[in-house]
């Protein structure tokens, strides 16, 4: 198992197996689904999957979703990072997506802010990646603001499976320029 980050607070490291009921509870929850087209999962074997495609996205594009670990626990608080996404999302193609999702036990509680501000800077300093991309519903207004706290920038909004979406992006030198 590969750490890729330590914050403060918590280790970012690769999804493996025995996170299978961390992600259940996760994926499971239907607030945690309230912004992501009402579809929780219904057994553990849908976490395993959701390990697997992740773990073979690491294969594949050497980035993926890591692991929120706290480090005073040691608990599985959600997950954070990048996807290279090959299909077409509001006319771009071929881009790093960072999205989040914790458990709602860990909501407002700035770990969000904290972990994607990580990624990014892992992003563009390790990565050498010039932009990345992200989106959420207009209505969770939480993530919108996690996204304009780190940096992102509304770029427009655009429909998507008939759902409104934010479509935010920045770019290596304004991160840097703002989080040097």
């Amino acid at each position: 198992m590969e750490v890729f980050i330590e914050t403060e607070r918590f280790i970012l490291r690769e999804l493996i197996r025995e996170d299978v009921d961390g992600i259940f509870r996760l994926e499971a929850d239907p607030e945690v689904h309230k912004h992501l087209g009402n579809n929780p999962i219904l057994i553990k074997e849908q976490a395993l999957d959701e390990i697997f495609f992740i773990q073979a996205h690491y294969e594949e594009y050497g980035i993926g979703r890591w692991a929120i670990i706290d480090k005073k626990t040691n608990d599985f608080v959600g997950w954070v990072g990048l996807e290279y996404i090959t299909e077409e999302t509001n006319g771009k193609k071929n881009y790093y997506d960072l999205s989040y999702r914790l458990i709602q036990d860990y909501w407002g509680k700035g770990i969000a802010t904290e972990t994607s501000l990580s990624v990014l800077n892992y992003a563009f300093s390790i990565m050498k990646i010039n932009e990345v991309y992200a989106m959420a519903e207009p209505e969770n207004i939480a993530s919108c603001r996690v996204l304009e706290n780190i940096g992102m920038e509304f770029v427009e909004s655009f429909k998507l499976d008939g759902r409104l979406f934010n479509w935010y992006r920045v770019d290596k030198e304004s991160f840097l320029a703002l989080n040097g």
